[in-house]
Order: C-alpha cells, then sequence, then structure tokens
C-alpha cells in the first residue's frame, strides 16, 4: 500500500493484526487491517465513552493512574491515554480493504483509491543517522546487577528492564520509513500512529489483547534468538529457545501472570492456556510465545479485560506491582508510549490491542527520535546476554531503514 497517502491526517492509526481464530497462521489471508484516519485535530477522550468505534492509545504511564504508582520522572507532553473517532474506518486485508458501515463512504473512497496508487520508494539519507544510547553498557551491567539482588532477596521474580536510544532525523518521511519497516520486518502486529506532530513506527511481534465476542486473549512473549541465514544454523537456534531453561522460565512466569490477570474478569474455569512456549520466526528473529484465553463473566465489559490485564506482564514483571516501582527506579527516562498498546475498538466492540515494542517514536516539530528496548531479567539471567539482546532487538530496528546503532 502507499503509506504516503496518509499524509493528510493529522489524526490517524494504521493497525495489523492475525485473526484470532488462526493463532500462529502466517498466510496472508490470517492478516486484517485497520486504517482509522480523522480529518481534523479534533478533541480526544482519555478512553473509550461508549459503543461505536475507536482508535488510539494507552501509554506505559497509565500505569501510574491504574496502579497508583507515582513515576520519579516529571510529567511529559504525551498524555497517559487518547481515543478518538475515526470520520474514515477501513477494515479487511491490504488486497481488499473496505470502509465499515456508516463512516464517511465519499472520504473512504478516495482514501482507498490513494491507498492503492504506486508507494513511493523509501529513500535513507546518504548519511545514515546516528543513534545514541542514553545508558553505557557499564551502567547498564551494574543495573542488572542491582536488579538480581532484589531477585535473589525474593522482592520479585522477574522485571523487564529497558533502555534507550535517540537521535536527530533530518528530512525523514515517516510514512515512507514505515512502509520499508514493514516490508523488511514483516511484524504481525505492526502499527502506525500519528497525532500531529507525534509519530509512533511500532514494527510490534507481539499481541497485547483481544476480546471479540466474550472471548479474551493474550499473548506473552518473552524469550528470543536471533535468525541465521544458514538453515541448519537457524534451526538449531529454534531447537535451542525452545529448550533454553531461563528463557522458557521466563515465558512460563509471564503465563502465571496473565492467568491470574484474567481470571479476575473471566467465567470461572475459562481460563485456559492453548498455547505454551511455541516458536515463533520472523525475519530478523525467533520469539517464544504462549497464548491465554478466556470467556468475559457476566457483567463484564471488554474494557475490563483490558484494565485486569493493562500493562501487559511481558513488559513489567512478577509480581508486576513490584517490577513497575523497581522499573522506575532504575531506567533512565519514562517509557511513554513504548510498553504501552496502540488499538482500536470496533463497531462490533470487538477490541484489539498491541504491544508497543519494536517502536521508533518521532516528534516532526524538533526532529527528536527515540527507539527503547529491553528485556527480561531473571535469577538465571546473565547481564552480557541481557545487553546483546537488547542490543539485537534494536538493530532489528535500526538496520530495516539503514541507520547506525
Amino acid at each position: 500500500m502507499n503509506w504516503r497517502a496518509l499524509a493528510d491526517f493529522p489524526d490517524l492509526l494504521v493497525r495489523r493484526s492475525n485473526r484470532v481464530d488462526r493463532l500462529g497462521a502466517s498466510k496472508d489471508d490470517t492478516v486484517e487491517w485497520v486504517v482509522a484516519a480523522r480529518g481534523s485535530d479534533g478533541p480526544a477522550s482519555s478512553k473509550p465513552l461508549d459503543e461505536g468505534a475507536w482508535a488510539g492509545y494507552l501509554a506505559f504511564n497509565h500505569a501510574d493512574a491504574m496502579d497508583r504508582i507515582h513515576s520519579r520522572f516529571p510529567p511529559g507532553g504525551l498524555p497517559h491515554a487518547c481515543w478518538w473517532r475515526p470520520e474514515v474506518l477501513l477494515l479487511g486485508r491490504s488486497a481488499d480493504l473496505g470502509a465499515a458501515e456508516g463512516m464517511d463512504a465519499a472520504t473512504a473512497a478516495g482514501l482507498l483509491h490513494r491507498l492503492r496508487s504506486t508507494p513511493s520508494p523509501y529513500d535513507p539519507s546518504p548519511l545514515p543517522a546516528q543513534w545514541q544510547r542514553r545508558t553505557s553498557k557499564a551502567r547498564y551491567l551494574a543495573s542488572v546487577g542491582k536488579l538480581l539482588g532484589h531477585i535473589q532477596r525474593g522482592d520479585i521474580y522477574e522485571v523487564n528492564y529497558c533502555t534507550e536510544r535517540t537521535a536527530t532525523l533530518s528530512d525523514f518521511d515517516p510514512f515512507a520509513a514505515f512502509g520499508r519497516l514493514l516490508a523488511v520486518t514483516e511484524a504481525p502486529y505492526a502499527g502506525f500512529y500519528r497525532r500531529g506532530d507525534f509519530f509512533a513506527l511500532c514494527m510490534s511481534p507481539e499481541r497485547f489483547i483481544r476480546v471479540e465476542g466474550g472471548r479474551v486473549v493474550t499473548q506473552p512473549m518473552k524469550g528470543t534468538r536471533r535468525r541465521s541465514a544458514d538453515p541448519r544454523l537457524d534451526q538449531a537456534l529454534v531447537e535451542e529457545l525452545a529448550n533454553d531453561p531461563k528463557e522458557r522460565s521466563e515465558n512460563i512466569m509471564a503465563v502465571d501472570v496473565a492467568r491470574h490477570d484474567l481470571s479476575r474478569i473471566a467465567t470461572s474455569g475459562s481460563v485456559r492456556v492453548d498455547e505454551l512456549c511455541a516458536v515463533k520466526s520472523y525475519p530478523n528473529v525467533h520469539q517464544l510465545v504462549s497464548t491465554v484465553s478466556a470467556e468475559l463473566g457476566t457483567g463484564r465489559h471488554a474494557w475490563d479485560a483490558v484494565r485486569a490485564a493493562f500493562p501487559m506482564v511481558s513488559m513489567t514483571g512478577a509480581p508486576k506491582r513490584s517490577a513497575l516501582k523497581l522499573i522506575d527506579t532504575v531506567e533512565d527516562m519514562p517509557r511513554g508510549l513504548f510498553s504501552g498498546s496502540l488499538g482500536y475498538q470496533l463497531p462490533d466492540g470487538t477490541i484489539d490491542l498491541n504491544v508497543v515494542n519494536r517502536t521508533i517514536t518521532y516528534d516532526a516539530s524538533t526532529g527528536r527520535a527515540s527507539l527503547i528496548t529491553g528485556s527480561a531479567i531473571t535469577a538465571l539471567s546473565d547481564p552480557e546476554q541481557e545487553w546483546e539482546e537488547c542490543e539485537l532487538k534494536a538493530m532489528s530496528v535500526l538496520n530495516a531503514l539503514g541507520h547506525v546503532g
């Protein structure tokens, strides 16, 4: 699609999502797209207020309001949550997107025509952007040591620790860059978000939560390996990831927290683990993914499930509240949208939210760009290996753009 055709909309969400009824499949007919656009920079809400179509995000800071944990970082310019009603809502596969019923038919038809035109090629700068680490390797290793001390004392079992890179990007085209990133990474839960001068280019491999017809699905992702061009070595990396005790323990702890979260809003006995520690392969990495599902309890709304599970365990830790406190203590930046969620509510009430990771945020008014990556720290963690995992995740994004990390 020609993503540059969306540039006229100051409020915009583009989301990709694997269909929930065929989880783990990779064929094109299992991927659906939602394009939600609004032509005027009007008022927004902190949450969807009623039924109908909504688009927007939950920032990681939204955990402050939900769990009453007050960050040591001053409030930034990004609201904790932002939701708005789209004027145009396009649904379906990329090949046959159609306008949702009740949307502006003429505007939708015009947008569809432009999206299907020949896309502009991505033209990286002749001098690739230089990204600067906010946290040195020495400081990172020292912080991991502190977190391991908390784990050894029994304060916590697992915590997600993140660091940031920043760059000043001149003549950056976020629309063309998104198309480039998507073509290279094939991220199954990719998202593009714009509100005015703020952009997020999200190459997420992870679903946070989907609620459809009373069924809730969440898919915690823990465990990473690089890909290899050598098929035999690549298969060896798959088997190594599938059988690594540390990676499996991370994932299983996340599953336990996810089960607990969903049990708060589910019909008794309906919480189940549909898939445990499955290896999912993407162009740049292999990931260990589990799937937990439940049925909404009587009198429960879909957004009750979101509130019960946010912030997602894969980006916090176990116990979740203790992890949130430690994250605020050791990290060198506020996470903002990173570790939050981009998503939508469809007219039929379906909610689909991703995990905002592998994401470049960009302020067009200043040129400032940010990329945050992290990994889970457990009792079995090797600090050097955790550093390398963060580097791998960052380079999976920067290499796709031809940037230097």
